[in-house]
């Protein structure tokens, strides 16, 4: 398995209304993510900084590269692009990947 963390914000810090939507996550995203490689996925929220940090296992010969393309995830990424996060101008979640500077088993 391949470790995966990155990071991305909040807008409006409005976490009650992140955490409700995640809670009811489209059956049909969690199994494209699944398909895509996708395991072990977490999200944890800083709420002095608004910053989402999100960890998620990938596995070998994963295509999560590939999600941004993906129907459902488009859908999902335009039912959550309405000002709660920040968004780029491609319409994504800014999403900054982070280092892994240590790991232990």
């Amino acid at each position: 398995m391949i470790r995966n963390a990155f990071k991305m914000k909040l807008s409006s810090g409005d976490i009650a209304e992140y955490k409700r939507r995640h809670d009811a996550v489209w059956p049909e995203l969690a199994e494209e993510l699944r398909r895509a490689g996708v395991r072990d996925y977490s999200i944890y929220y800083d709420p002095e900084t608004r910053t989402l940090f999100a960890f998620q296992k990938l596995t070998e010969g994963n295509t999560a590269g590939a999600l941004p393309q993906n129907p459902v995830v488009r859908k999902w990424w335009d039912y959550m692009n309405d000002g709660i996060m920040e968004y780029d101008e491609n319409q994504e979640p800014v999403s900054i990947p982070l280092d892994e500077v240590f790991h232990m088993d």
